[in-house]
């Protein structure tokens, strides 16, 4: 059958939107309640607590460029830094522990770094804002 066909357009595709819109929901749940949690890890770290705005930018700005398919590699890395940033600032102590259900304690933070760093190999795809040949 045609629909199981390889497709690497739609696979980036698919992998854009879910990365991009589940981050996505995590920017718009700080938009609403605010990133002050953020700042008061940040400053018990030493760290500036102005740093927490940068969230905005990898879980609402890059999201919506991967979902767009408008500059993907870039916000893809940007994606995968901001996911660095947060396992080193919230989950530090996570990264050489499993759950008691035995996977990685951070197996998602894991799964959005690794998905961005293959946008970032890969780039958009054929079905994004920034092809020329979506339009053909």
């Amino acid at each position: 059958m045609k629909i199981f066909e390889k497709n690497i357009d739609l696979g980036l595709l698919i992998l854009r939107l879910s990365i991009g819109i589940l981050m996505l929901l995590h920017g718009i749940a700080k938009l609403m309640h605010g990133a002050d949690g953020i700042g008061q890890m940040l400053e018990s770290s030493g760290l500036p607590v102005f740093i927490m705005y940068g969230v905005y930018i990898g879980e609402v700005v890059a999201p919506l460029f991967i979902i767009a398919g408008v500059g993907t590699r870039v916000a893809a890395a940007v994606f995968a830094f901001n996911m660095i940033i947060a396992v080193a600032i919230a989950h530090s102590s996570d990264i050489f522990t499993l759950s008691e259900s035995g996977g990685w304690t951070i197996e998602l933070q894991a799964l959005y770094f690794f998905s961005a760093v293959v946008l970032v190999f890969t780039g958009a795809g054929r079905y994004a804002l920034s092809s020329k040949k979506i339009w053909d």
